[in-house]
């Protein structure tokens, strides 16, 4: 696979959280870090995403932001 996404991390699927159209997926990747994203159930099923699998968080992003109230 090919992207031109630079931030690439291989982990493994933690849990898949399937709500009404989106599931929350989460994994570990980095040697315990949790990356969780919001993909289409669609997307579950077709790249047959589950708890255990082998998976490749991609992130490309202009921007991240963080806040909190004062």
């Amino acid at each position: 696979m090919r992207l031109s996404a630079r931030n690439q991390f291989p982990g493994k699927v933690v849990s898949v959280d399937r709500g009404a159209v989106n599931s929350i997926v989460k994994m570990n990747v980095l040697g315990g870090l949790t990356a969780s994203a919001t993909i289409s159930n669609n997307a579950v099923d077709e790249l047959g995403l589950a708890p255990g699998e082998d998976a490749l968080a991609v992130i490309k992003a202009t921007s991240v932001m963080v806040g909190v109230e004062d």
